[in-house]
């Protein structure tokens, strides 16, 4: 199978490209390198598949082409919502290069289209009763990311009754994991400041909690959404809630001082867990990496 992935040389990008090949499928890569590098495509070029790496931007004309060129048949677009990155000017180039991407499939027969969406601003604050919360609840977005996210979920519905696009959308909980950013997660920052000795701060009281999903799992939805959850938002989560304080102690050790609080956000979530009903399914899909194994998978990797 002939697949693209948008947005390839990133954090979960660059993993299912991983995957991809391995599994011996053709993969074209497309990214502007502005937030993902070329050192996140090191293993997959070292692997010997059939790999292409395009340095273009999803919102160029140039895209569509590349579209009819090369013909594949799912297209990842994993390149809207770029990491530490939540400026007006991004929010419109995410809606731009969703639709982009929408036509270009339109217009060459894709046969799907997978996405991914930030569940934390896409379900808001949720009440304690409801959480692990389910896709039925009724989202309400935070802030402009969350209602971007929200543009491009209808977005991806409005192709398939009136285009037959057909779509997945995996609304991601906290994914954590080998190459992210610092400033991709809050995984990520505790990380970094561990290994490399920078100090390290806690928005709020550290009480905010979060699902945390290991990248490994996630790609393994990703790569499953190709051929199965078509037309659905998907949560990919573990249901379970672990505070910012526990998250640290479990990374710097159970006596570590917490670091120094800073200000959270006005518009931060208190708390939110995604159930993972519909991922069992229709894409006989469950978590099997506990945070304490994905933790330390990626202090041994980071060292």
């Amino acid at each position: 199978m002939r697949i693209f992935v948008v947005g390839g040389a990133g954090f979960i990008g660059s993993h299912l490209v991983d995957r991809l090949l391995a599994e011996q499928h053709t993969v074209d890569v497309v990214d502007d390198l502005s937030s993902g590098t070329l050192a996140n495509l090191a293993t997959a070029r070292s692997m010997g598949g059939d790999l292409k790496i395009h340095h273009l931007d999803a919102c160029a004309p140039e895209f569509a082409t590349l579209v009819a060129m090369r013909s594949p048949e799912v297209v990842y677009h994993l390149g809207w919502s770029p990491p530490g990155r939540g400026d007006a000017a991004t929010a419109a180039r995410a809606v731009h290069s969703t639709l982009n991407v929408l036509e270009a499939a339109r217009a060459n027969d894709v046969t799907k289209v997978v996405t991914a969406l930030p569940a934390t601003t896409l379900y808001g604050d949720v009440a304690a009763r409801e959480l692990p919360v389910k896709e039925g609840r009724a989202w309400a977005p935070v802030g402009a990311h969350g209602v971007i996210a929200r543009t491009v979920a209808e977005l991806l519905s409005v192709y398939r009754e009136q285009h037959e696009v057909e779509f997945s959308a995996l609304a991601l909980a906290n994914v954590y994991g080998t190459r992210q950013r610092a400033d991709g997660g809050v995984v990520a920052a505790f990380a970094t400041s561990l290994e490399q000795g920078v100090p390290a701060t806690i928005q709020g009281d550290g009480r905010h909690a979060r699902d945390f999903v290991f990248i490994d799992d996630v790609v393994d939805a990703f790569v499953r959404s190709a051929s199965r959850g078509s037309g659905l938002v998907i949560n990919i989560g573990t249901g379970v809630m672990t505070s910012i304080r526990e998250l640290w102690h479990l990374m710097a050790g159970p006596d570590a001082p917490l670091p120094p609080s800073v200000p959270a956000r006005s518009d931060d979530v208190v708390r939110l867990a995604l159930a993972p009903t519909r991922a069992r399914i229709h894409l006989a899909w469950a978590p099997w990496t506990d945070l304490a194994t994905g933790i330390s998978s990626l202090r041994s990797w980071t060292r």
